[in-house]
């Protein structure tokens, strides 16, 4: 009826839509440019190769995201005229394969993925006579890849895709590859396998001429199709902007029916390819996601900020451990705090509280390594009147109970004998304990963190601290790098200390020189944040000015030194081994100005043992 219309053919070119026009049997009388565009019916794609079929003895590369959906109807069974026989691919699996056409003495190369497992990518790599075989499903991109040698022939899909290259048995040559508008041709997996003859592709090949071929030929039997050919044929079925799909891509149509007069003359079918637009939309999606990350990620960085101003530094390393504490002060389980002396687990310890939602209640700071092992029972739990002597006849609340529905926070908790230990556990596991000298069982709401700079799985195959109580408290440990680990740390700390020293001390605020920055950067910091402190505040003592100086910083002497400085080699080992041991007692107890508990924590022994050492040592 049109194909002479030169008219008709160079109006419907014109259209930015796709237009297809059947008559009353199904036959194809209109079908512009933009039509054969969104199916692929166009002839220069890629390098080309020539038409034929596939023969026994074909090397068949496959690449299908979906088994079973666009690629002819592909079934396992289908697959083992290539030399795969596996009764775990199921339909809807993914399948990447290398196999010989008709070879069953040759073992197909193949993987296959399940429906739940397709993420990111799936990638199969194989040397095939001679040949660099690669085969990758990007999941993300919505890409397959088949690349043999240095060819690469990718298949773009918005649901499902069957993707296939051979190669000639005898010449090792492609001789077809899949693209666009494969369903279009016919030319699906299944089909390709079975014999059908496929199309010749290249620059000197005559497109596919649609026109006086019925609808089915060139499209399948898709719900769209057919009722484009029911409404060509008489049907009342019209319609404006339906999503649907046809031949695998998604689509938005428009069908209507035309009548000469009284009678069906066929109809036409205007076409809407929005696969690239799916894809902008997906892509917009995910850059909508890739913000709200960006953001989210913000909002968390603001709200550590907010939530930990007096923990200062923005390393990598402690930007971490500030992640953990936020997350921490959002739970109820239990914290263990581990780090060197000085790092500042009392620090993050208040701070998780603050965050919490014990925040209005009280935090109680108790330091186990500083309480006389024969009073920390009584200060930890309690005691009734009378339970010892000197003790108040009215009795006195524990620590316990003073912590009741906000934090305690038990520090150096390496120091507890064992046998505190175990009443502590009765503690932690049911949140009641008895005062010394009592008989009424007392319950608390409390919130437990813990914090030590022992290892305590070495404590505890020691046998020095219980095997339970460690799972116990370790339940959400959270690790503080120490100084030497986070350098990049020390100018915002420095900036920091120095007026807070100066606020103290009752002097003008002073400045550190570049030099004096410097020379703190480098050195190793055995005492961490609280020998940074010391050292701060002895250089502004000194320093004269308002600037302190690489003069004012006493550090060298605390330098890593050789191994034989300062040891006389004449004496006997156990008095060379005293006389260092004396000598790092004394300058444990110069760092910190005297005071024994920090000098016990920063050498990092038991108070038991430091007060032995400093009574040995005739130590004031």
């Amino acid at each position: 009826m049109f194909i002479n219309d030169g008219y008709v053919k160079q109006f419907t070119d014109m259209m930015s839509e796709g237009f297809i026009f059947i008559d009353t049997s199904g036959k194809i009388q209109i079908y512009n440019n933009k039509a054969k565009e969104i199916f692929g019916i166009i002839y220069n794609q890629g390098t080309g190769h020539m038409a034929g079929r596939i023969t026994e003895g074909d090397i068949v590369i496959i690449g299908d995201n979906s088994l079973g959906k666009d690629d002819g109807g592909l079934t396992p069974n289908d697959l083992k005229v290539i030399g795969i026989d596996d009764n775990n691919i199921q339909i809807g699996d993914a399948i990447l394969a290398v196999g010989v056409l008709g070879d069953h003495k040759q073992k197909a190369i193949y993987k296959y993925q399940k429906a739940s497992d397709k993420n990111g990518k799936f990638h199969l790599s194989e040397k095939v006579s001679d040949k660099n075989v690669d085969i990758s499903i990007d999941y993300d991109k919505r890409i397959i890849n088949i690349a043999v040698n240095d060819q690469n022939f990718d298949m773009g899909y918005v649901n499902a895709i069957g993707h296939m290259v051979i190669l000639d048995k005898n010449s090792g040559r492609v001789k077809f590859y899949q693209a666009k508008g494969y369903t279009t041709r016919g030319e699906e997996i299944n089909y390709i396998l079975k014999g059908r003859e496929f199309r010749a592709k290249g620059s000197d090949v005559d497109a596919l001429n649609v026109i006086g071929k019925d609808i089915f030929e060139i499209h399948n039997d898709s719900p769209t199709i057919k009722e484009f050919y029911e409404a060509a044929r008489g049907s009342d079925i019209s319609y404006k902007d339906k999503f649907t799909e046809i031949n695998g891509r998604p689509t938005i149509c428009t069908l209507v029916t035309l009548n000469n007069g009284k009678y069906r003359v066929g109809a036409a079918l205007k076409v809407e390819d929005i696969s690239e637009i799916k894809k902008v939309i997906r892509e917009r999606d995910e850059a909508l996601l890739h913000l709200e990350q960006v953001e989210k990620k913000l909002k968390e960085e603001e709200t550590l900020l907010e939530l930990f101003p007096e923990i200062i530094g923005d390393s990598k390393e402690i930007r971490h451990v500030k992640n953990l504490a936020y997350r921490a002060s959002k739970s109820n389980s239990t914290v263990l705090i581990l780090g060197e002396s000085g790092t500042g687990k009392s620090l993050f310890a208040k701070a998780i509280h603050k965050a919490s939602k014990y925040s209005h209640h009280p935090f109680i700071h108790v330091n186990c390594g500083s309480i006389p092992e024969a009073l920390l029972e009584s200060e930890l739990f309690g005691y009734e009147g009378g339970a010892f002597t000197g003790a108040r006849s009215s009795g006195k609340a524990g620590m316990f109970e003073l912590a009741e529905g906000g934090t305690i926070f038990l520090d150096e908790i390496g120091e507890i004998s064992p046998v505190l230990q175990v009443k502590l556990l009765q503690v932690l596991q049911n949140k009641s304990f008895y005062r010394v000298g009592g008989n009424k069982k007392i319950t608390v709401d409390v919130r437990i963190i813990a914090a030590t700079n022992k290892n305590l799985e070495e404590e505890m195959i020691n046998g020095s601290f219980r095997e339970d109580l460690y799972y116990r408290i370790n339940v959400f440990p959270i690790w503080i790098p120490p100084l030497r680990d986070r350098k990049q740390d020390i100018y915002s700390l420095v900036y920091y200390i120095l007026p807070y020293i100066c606020k103290k001390i009752g002097c003008e605020e002073k400045r550190i020189s570049g030099e004096a920055l410097n020379i703190l950067a480098e050195y190793h910091w055995p005492g961490n944040i609280r020998e940074l402190e010391n050292i701060l505040e002895r250089a502004v003592n000194l320093a004269e000015g308002n600037i302190l100086l690489s003069n004012h910083l006493l550090v060298e002497h605390k330098g890593i030194k050789n191994s034989s400085h300062g040891l006389n080699s004449g004496k006997p080992l156990k008095d060379t081994l005293q006389e260092a041991e004396r000598k790092a007692l004394l300058e444990a107890l110069k760092i910190h100005n005297g005071n024994r508990n920090r000098a016990m924590q920063a050498l990092s022994i038991g108070k038991t043992s430091f007060y032995e050492k400093l009574k040995k040592y005739n130590i004031e």
